[in-house]
Parts: structure tokens; C-alpha cells; sequence
């Protein structure tokens, strides 16, 4: 019989992508989860996975196993749950500019860390909101974008912000520089906001998006500068440097979260390692 925890540590290391990250969702430590790879390696006869201390890479049996071992964790899961068990519900918020286009990577890696018959209710917004949202329990967990500093909740890593622009965007002539931003309150609209003052670099609004999809595609088309982190915009090129616009101060990723039922703490062990995962 295989291990099932060790098939789950597998999928969770390929999620993930790194054997540290893929513990830290599992609520281990690394050398566990290393040892366990290894014993399933050699109970099926082949080498699954290629490793570093910081990256995993599937093999071509791995590649082979994975979807069979992602069948096997659901038909497990499945003949434990007695029919008709209501659906558990994890109610996770993100700030827009903390993930944008990097929310799917992340959603990935929750989503294997629960169990199947839980639902998911995601919220997007401002970070000022979403904190109101989890201080009133509207939300289990949420991920911030944070600005202005502060000491409350899990800081995950940094991300830097910068100026996203179109390849063939040139400064204006007027020397106005076209800014491209979420609306207001936007912790990031209003930094770039306070280092285009303190440079004395004039600005005008050219476009508002709801989103960062939205703003990344809205920059990209050229309708203005936007600022927005790394992460965020997916590593689009940092174009101020080119286009002569001051340096924009780096964030703190922070999460909040409530880990009173088991459920409840595999999202926020999720949460914190698909979020450093991405910060990389």
C-alpha cells in the first residue's frame, strides 16, 4: 500500500515547487518531507522528483504519477466524508495589488492544501476594506498589500514596486507624466502619488482601472504609467528608470488569518507559503 500522506507531501512539492514551501503548507518541516519523498520514491521503483535545496522539477515518471496521485488523494478524501456533511466554507480576501495577475498561482496551492468539499468564497479589494472585512469576521484570512509600515499580522516578504508602461511609451513633452492607477483609496496610487510631489515631477490622471488586470492591461496599451508591484504585474519591465521617474519605496506582504479549526489553519499555512512561493 502507498503512503498517503507521502503522495499528498508529492503533490503538495509540485504545487509549490520548492520542498521548504510545500512543508510549510503541510505543517512539517522540510527534512520530513524530504525523507517521505524519498520512501515513496522507492516503493514505487522510481525517481519522481529532481530536487534542490530550493527547486523541484518533475520527472518524466513524475509527470506520469502526478495525475494518478492527485486521483487517488480525491477518492481518499471522498470515502471519508459522509454524505450529505455540509460544505465547509473558507472565506479568503486578497488585495488587489498584493497578487493581481499571480492570484491564480496562489489559488492553485490553496486549493490542493484543502480538502475537496470545501468552498472557497474569495474577495478582492483595497486593503483598508479587506482589514475592516477581517476584523468584523467577514473574512477567515486576508492578504495586504502593506505601505505605511506597521506590526500587526504575518509579514510574508517584500515586493517592490515599479513603474509599468508600454515598450514604446516616451515622455510627454509637457513633461506631465501620465499616471494609469486603481481608484482611490489605493495605498499604491497614493505612494506614487507622494514620490512623483517629493521629485517635483507634475502628473496628470490618465486612467482608473477596478482591477490590476485591468491596470496592467490598460498600461500596456498605453494609456499611462501605472504603478504596481512585481508580483502584481507578472515582472513586467520596471520602466522608470527609462522614462526618468523616481524610485518607488518596496511593500510589505502581510497575512491575517483565524487558524481555530483545522481547516481553517491548512488555508492560512496555504496562504503563507503559496504567497512566498510567488514572492520567490
Amino acid at each position: 500500500m502507498l503512503d498517503l500522506e507521502s503522495v499528498r507531501l508529492f503533490v503538495l512539492a509540485v504545487e509549490f515547487g520548492n520542498l521548504t514551501r510545500a512543508a510549510e503548507a503541510a505543517g512539517t518541516v522540510q527534512p520530513v518531507v524530504s525523507q517521505r519523498l524519498k520512501a515513496l520514491e522507492t516503493r514505487l521503483g522510481r525517481r519522481l522528483l529532481d530536487r534542490s535545496p530550493r527547486l523541484v522539477r518533475l520527472t518524466a515518471d513524475g509527470l506520469a504519477f502526478l495525475p494518478r496521485a492527485r486521483a487517488l488523494l480525491a477518492a481518499h478524501d471522498e470515502a471519508l466524508t459522509p454524505a450529505g456533511t455540509p460544505a465547509i466554507r473558507v472565506k479568503v480576501g486578497f488585495s488587489d495589488h498584493a497578487t493581481g495577475v499571480a492570484l491564480e498561482a496562489v489559488l492553485r496551492r490553496v486549493r490542493v492544501a484543502l480538502p475537496p468539499e470545501a468552498v472557497l468564497e474569495l474577495r478582492l479589494g483595497p486593503s483598508l476594506a479587506l482589514r475592516g472585512a477581517f476584523e468584523t469576521g467577514e473574512c477567515d484570512a486576508i492578504i495586504l498589500r502593506r505601505e505605511a509600515g506597521g506590526s500587526e499580522g504575518e509579514v510574508l516578504g517584500t515586493d517592490p514596486l515599479g513603474w509599468r508602461a508600454a515598450a514604446d511609451l516616451r515622455p510627454e513633452q509637457d513633461g506631465m507624466v501620465p499616471l494609469a492607477t486603481l481608484a482611490p483609496p489605493c495605498g499604491v496610487r497614493a505612494a506614487a502619488m507622494r514620490a512623483l510631489h517629493q521629485a517635483r515631477r507634475p502628473w496628470r490622471e490618465a486612467f482608473t482601472a477596478g482591477s490590476c488586470v485591468a491596470l496592467l492591461a490598460g498600461a500596456q496599451a498605453g494609456f499611462g504609467i501605472a504603478p504596481m508591484g512585481r508580483l502584481a504585474s507578472g515582472g513586467t519591465e520596471d520602466r522608470g528608470p527609462a522614462l526618468g521617474l523616481p524610485p518607488l519605496p518596496p511593500s510589505e506582504i502581510v497575512l491575517f488569518a483565524r487558524t481555530g479549526t483545522p481547516v481553517l489553519g491548512a488555508a492560512a499555512r496555504a496562504l503563507a507559503a503559496g504567497m512566498r512561493a510567488s514572492l520567490g
